[in-house]
């Protein structure tokens, strides 16, 4: 199953780091090629020549080296795998991960790299349930990062509970699964997420309180089934995931334009939250208030549909169109009437009431709507959300 299947292996420090020794082995057993790369602390375990010998590949330790970056930079370093594998993957290097941070070069390669990343933490159980911890491994989660372990169990230490590394065969199973082909292999699906921001003057803009979460655990989840995702985003709170192909946009009609930009699609998936409106006369200086009390008249143009622009087209109309309605009041009945009005197949309608917590949140409440009725999901976490539409999406496409 790995057979030509280059593996990007990033080693941490931690006693652990052993076991990656083996991991390469078991690797190459299956016909994956790996290229190891060593942390400094992770050297304090493991030499580079132990994890070259095994590899027959040089071992990479030094973000600022002149023959590695003549014969191969760290950007291509990164790209040229088929998956970046962490192992042990440090209290540390998730702290990096999640905080963006690139000091090294195993941080510096997870964040140039464009393929799928897969971590297996290996720590003290103090250190892995420890809130920060938490928060990192649930940031990383959030922008598609996969996970296998930690297991339980004895540790180095003394201690005992979550936090030994995943043994190497369950690593490599990991590693199948992670480069198997999903169901939604060979579609291209195209997302939107966001908020747009449509300008008034140089520094001020319309806009609403989407966060982007949920439109980014979308691409996430149909990339996870392997799809190749054009993912068109507003500015976003949330960044957006690994493994897709991102297209920045900032008002409605850059959005539309990146949309059609991005077809042929086999689905479309619509969660963005556009402005419906846009100045007209957007202000070239910034408006300043005249001291006489005078309010400034904004007139107002309508944006572009981009949902329903999108559901009539002709050829290039996706063979999916899901649109998404945010509504504070009768949300199954005006759900189900855009849903008719836009000429979608399938509406994800909610309830974005400030009591309920969901713009902005964490958690979504959805009900489904499409041409045999509505579906009812209960609350839960927009990961779930997003990896439940992917499957009913990926079902839809296989028919």
């Amino acid at each position: 199953m790995l057979a030509g299947k280059r593996i990007l292996l990033i080693i941490g420090g931690g006693i652990a780091a052993f076991k990656s020794l083996d991991l390469i082995r078991r690797l190459r057993e299956r016909g994956a090629s790996v290229v190891p790369v060593i942390t400094r602390a992770g050297q304090e375990f493991v030499t580079p020549l132990s994890a070259s010998g095994l590899a027959a590949e040089k071992a990479y330790t030094e973000l600022f080296d002149l023959t590695d970056e003549a014969e191969m930079g760290h950007i291509e370093l990164s790209r040229a795998a088929d998956l970046v594998v962490v192992a042990p993957a440090t209290a540390d290097l998730l702290g990096k991960m999640a905080g963006g941070l690139a000091n090294d070069l195993a941080s510096t390669l997870l964040m140039a790299t464009d393929k799928r990343v897969l971590v297996a933490p290996a720590m003290n159980v103090r250190m892995w349930e420890h809130p920060a911890c938490q928060r990192n491994v649930a940031t990383l989660k959030g922008d598609g990062v996969l996970f296998v372990g930690p297991s339980e169990g004895d540790m180095a230490c003394g201690e005992y509970g979550p936090g030994r590394m995943s043994e190497p065969l369950e690593i490599v199973a990991a590693v199948e699964v992670a480069l198997a082909e999903g169901p939604l292999s060979g579609k291209h699906v195209l997302v939107t997420s966001g908020p747009t921001h449509e300008p008034i003057d140089p520094v001020r803009y319309i806009a609403n309180r989407s966060s982007g979460a949920q439109g980014s655990a979308i691409a996430s989840a149909l990339a996870a089934l392997g799809a190749d995702v054009t993912f068109v985003t507003g500015p976003a709170d949330v960044p957006p995931p690994s493994g897709v192909t991102v297209v920045r946009v900032q008002t409605a009609r850059e959005m539309l334009e990146a949309v059609q930009g991005a077809l042929p699609a086999d689905a479309g998936i619509f969660a963005a939250a556009v402005a419906d409106w846009r100045v007209s006369s957007e202000s070239g200086s910034k408006i300043k208030k005249d001291g006489k009390g005078s309010l400034p008249v904004l007139e107002f143009a309508e944006n572009p549909d981009i949902l329903a622009t999108v559901s009539r087209m002709g050829e290039d109309r996706p063979g999916l169109v899901v649109g998404f309605a945010a509504e504070t009041d009768d949300v199954i009945a005006h759900a189900t009437a855009k849903r008719a009005r836009k000429g979608c197949d399938w509406i994800v309608a909610n309830d974005v009431s400030p009591e309920t917590g969901i713009m902005g949140g964490t958690e979504n409440a959805v009900t489904v709507i499409d041409e045999e009725g509505a579906e009812e999901w209960p609350r839960m976490g927009k990961d779930e959300v997003a990896r439940k539409l992917a499957a009913r999406v990926a079902e839809a496409l296989a028919q």
